[in-house]
């Protein structure tokens, strides 16, 4: 009885995340529409940054409560979940051919921010405030180089549908400030309530951060993904969980290490290692190698690549709970 509380916030919490980021993504599209921004671009940035939102407000708020196991794991677990669940379902429905060139900047991006991360967590094993500024500054030069890239491919939209979209700007303004709000209180939710489940069933912070919440922060680009899907918009679909991605290393793991620097946390060991560093780390790297190596070679998504992701999203959850 003492647990039905925590329970039911953290789920309340999880519903606020959900629907403020399907708000958020509403309005932060709606508005970046108005100024005929091509759809790659809305996926990779504007909707990107809206799916994101709610990793950096829990990362942050984690990081700020003294939890750097919450913060680390949710970014590592969300690109995780982002990659061998949610594309790998939208993949698993619906293979088909992508534009290898709109992919190379976020998946060149993806691998310098890895390897930054990667060189942080195995040689000092600790994320100072200069890591985070280095991920921030990273986080810069992606959105500088993205809208650069985009700007030679304009897609305007038809004048009817602008005038229609311009006269519902006070409706998205308020969606985005809404989306945000709910966002915000649902991320407090969460990491609050999800520490005390931890802590009363005797597992690792680190191991309900990879697995519940970042499965819980990774509900909106799900969302987003589904919705895409349906409605035909494959690009904006796969731009968002590549986009996401990114934003997950150099945004989510940026602010919350500049704001509350932690070291690399140690809930369990493989072989007599720090199982993060032998087992998060090296799958992350796996999950994104396996969903865009073969796209920039062939142009194509396939759907033996959505099984086998969706076979590793599964056993590397089994292995969690079982360290």
């Amino acid at each position: 009885m003492p647990m039905l509380i925590p329970v039911l916030l953290f789920a309340v919490g999880l519903v606020f995340l959900i629907k403020g980021g399907d708000w958020f993504v509403d309005g932060a599209t709606g508005i970046a529409r108005q100024f005929r921004l091509p759809e790659l671009l809305i996926g990779a940035t504007v909707v990107s940054i809206g799916t994101t939102l709610p990793e950096v407000m829990v990362s942050t708020a984690s990081a700020l409560s003294g939890h750097g196991e919450i913060a680390y794991g949710n970014a590592i677990g969300s690109i995780i979940c982002n990659t061998a669940l949610i594309a790998a379902i939208t993949i698993a429905i619906r293979p088909g051919r992508v534009d290898a060139k709109s992919l190379r900047l976020p998946v060149a991006f993806f691998f310098t921010a890895a390897a930054v991360y990667a060189g942080i967590a195995y040689t000092t094993g600790y994320f100072s405030k200069m890591a985070g500024i280095i991920l921030l500054a990273l986080y810069a030069a992606y959105m500088l180089a993205t809208v650069w890239q985009m700007k030679a491919q304009p897609s305007p939209a038809p004048r009817a549908q602008v005038q229609e979209e311009s006269n519902s700007l006070l409706k998205n303004i308020v969606m985005l400030i809404a989306g945000a709000a709910l966002i915000a209180v649902g991320a407090n939710l969460l990491v609050d309530n999800g520490t005390l489940i931890a802590q009363a069933l005797g597992v690792p912070e680190s191991v309900i951060a990879l697995t519940f919440v970042a499965l819980g922060t990774s509900l909106p680009e799900l969302v987003t993904a589904i919705s895409s899907l349906a409605k035909g918009h494959g690009a904006l679909s796969l731009g968002n969980v590549i986009g996401a991605n990114v934003f997950n290393l150099v945004l989510v793991s940026g602010v919350s290490v500049t704001l509350a620097p932690f070291s690399v946390p140690q809930s369990a060991a493989i072989a007599g290692y720090n199982a993060s560093l032998v087992l998060d780390i090296p799958v992350m790297l796996l999950v994104m190698a396996l969903l865009t190596i073969p796209a920039l070679a062939t142009g194509k998504l396939r759907r033996t690549q959505g099984l086998a992701l969706l076979a590793i999203y599964a056993a590397f959850c089994a292995v969690q709970f079982t360290l």
